[in-house]
């Protein structure tokens, strides 16, 4: 499996992005893509993720209402839109892929159970 994320940059407080991950090599139907951050001397968190079997996502309380997951199955690239950025989203942001039968929605923002991850993307929200 392979992983690629995309579309961060420099944006003012207030402002979108949208951010790609194109997917490769699954040999399974049933998957979750997450999106995690990591600033620096903090810990990586989870996001937001998806499945790719039903469509079921889960947000961090921190996101709700501003970000939003989706999926483009025929192009196999998962994106998430973020609006109304605020300096504190500031983070590289990577996507991961959990293989894990047993995950559902509402835990798949825990770390451990994703395998593959691709390279982070720098999002950078000056006030």
């Amino acid at each position: 499996v392979q992983l690629q994320a995309s579309g961060g940059g420099l944006v003012q407080a207030g402002g979108s992005l949208r951010l790609s991950c194109a997917a490769s090599g699954f040999t399974s139907d049933y998957y979750y893509i997450g999106w995690f951050r990591q600033a620096p001397g903090q810990e990586r968190e989870g996001v937001s993720c998806i499945s790719s079997s039903d469509g079921s996502t889960y947000y961090a309380d921190s996101v709700k209402g501003r970000f939003s997951i989706s999926s483009d199955n025929a192009k196999n690239t998962v994106y998430l839109q973020m609006n109304s950025l605020k300096p504190e989203d500031t983070a590289v942001y990577l996507c991961a892929a959990d293989l894990s039968p047993f995950t559902i929605a509402t835990s798949c923002n825990a770390i451990g159970p994703y395998d593959y991850w691709g390279q982070g993307t720098q999002v950078t929200v000056s006030s």
